[in-house]
């Protein structure tokens, strides 16, 4: 089924497809995926180059009309396939509530919904709208998926683009990549706070408060400590320094600084992205909980304030999360496969470009410039300019400049 209509700028067409929960196993039932395609008026012959989102959990851009940013770029060279990933937006979603009569089952379904099965969507879809090869842009986890879908199928792509996520492709533990993430959000909250120093003090009174007091969130959560600390994600964003000092500064407990603080984290809106994040890093093997059991001492009693980790106690201060507590168990002691081929990414032929962002807090530099020299032919970028965020902050320069690279021009 599709649904094209025009905007100021763009059309746009709306695809709902039918793909199998467990591929392979069509007997399992099915679930539906949702793609968005966005053309220049003048575009609709174009060819196709999928975005694949961040997350895990999140589904595509929602465009704006007319189409700014990276996809008004993009739209010069492609019409552009928005995906709403397995689980996602308009695709049958993964809500609060997982499908399954126990929690095994439950923990089970949510098996299918990693980077591999997104990759299997996406050939099945290509198959359905007649297209020979594509190209991809993935931003972040979209980024770690790209790999896999170099891993997995090639065959169905002609160039790729990756900002801010080349993930590790060796089979590197999980606890060595979460060991890297911890020392660089050290190192993006003392760089917090040399540019505020003032916030130190003022964020301790805060903690020491949320301790010994029990202020409740608009929607009726307690804001512990813990859950304050996690505001700490937002250092990895080239807005987020000021963000995060603006909510500092609120009066303690105040409307607008529960409502901030409410706020602060995507964790609620997508369970997903909570409860399947550390299986993204999981090339092989099981997790156990490594960004909680690797974390400073200080990012669990004291000031450190956390990055993009999970801890086993948020499904138990997000109310939004209760639902998924026994799944996530599971989960975490669950042996995933590995999600890339390292053996074929060695010998990849399809063109690469990539963005290395020096500071970026979620995405650790070292693996990243590994990876690049890992995966046959891929140009790296390596800026200090932007934050894991260069995207949504300059997208234009970004794609222009990776097409460029992918292409020779540069």
């Amino acid at each position: 089924m599709s649904t094209p209509y025009s905007v100021p700028g763009a059309v746009l067409t709306e695809r709902e497809h039918d793909v199998p929960l467990v591929h392979g196993d069509p007997q399992r039932g099915r679930i539906g995926v949702f793609t968005r395609e966005v053309a220049a008026p003048d575009g609709r012959d174009r060819p196709y180059l999928v975005f694949l989102q961040g997350g895990p959990g999140f589904e595509a851009t929602r465009p704006t009309s007319p189409p700014s940013g990276w996809l008004a770029r993009a739209l010069v060279d492609f019409r552009v396939l928005l995906l709403d990933q397995r689980g996602t937006g308009r695709s049958t979603p993964v809500g609060p509530v997982i499908p399954g009569a126990t929690p095994a089952d439950q923990a089970e379904y949510l098996t299918h919904f990693r980077a591999d099965s997104i990759v299997r969507d996406l050939e099945l879809i290509r198959a359905e709208l007649g297209v020979e090869r594509w190209s991809l842009l993935g931003q972040s986890f979209g980024g770690f998926t790209s790999l896999t879908y170099l891993s997995l199928a090639p065959e169905g792509l002609r160039e790729v683009l990756i900002t801010g996520g080349l993930a590790p492709v060796t089979g590197r533990p999980v606890d060595e990549v979460y060991a890297a993430t911890w020392v660089r959000t050290r190192e993006a909250n003392q760089r917090y706070h040399a540019r505020y120093p003032g916030d130190l003090d003022r964020l301790r009174t805060i903690l020491r408060r949320l301790d010994d007091e029990n202020v409740r969130l608009p929607n009726g959560d307690r804001l512990t400590a813990r859950r304050l600390r996690q505001t700490g994600m937002w250092l990895g964003d080239s807005a987020g320094f000021e963000r995060l000092h603006h909510l500092f500064e609120l009066p303690f407990a105040s409307a607008a600084f529960l409502w901030d603080a409410q706020q602060a984290s995507a964790w609620e809106r997508n369970p997903i992205y909570a409860t399947l994040h550390e299986s993204s890093y999981a090339d092989g093997g099981a997790t156990r909980w490594s960004a909680h059991r690797l974390a400073p001492e200080d990012a669990l009693t004291g000031e450190l304030l956390g990055g993009e980790h999970v801890f086993p106690w948020m499904w138990d201060d997000y109310a939004g999360l209760h639902a998924h507590r026994e799944a996530a168990q599971l989960l975490a002691e669950h042996p995933w496969p590995r999600l890339y081929d390292t053996d074929r990414l060695a010998r990849n032929e399809v063109p690469v470009a990539a963005t290395v962002y020096v500071d970026d807090m979620y995405v650790e530099r070292s693996f990243a410039e590994d990876t690049a020299r890992h995966v046959r032919g891929l140009r790296a970028w390596i800026t200090n300019e932007y934050a894991h965020n260069g995207l949504r902050a300059d997208g234009e320069r970004i794609v222009g400049r990776l097409l460029d690279m992918v292409r020779a021009r540069a």
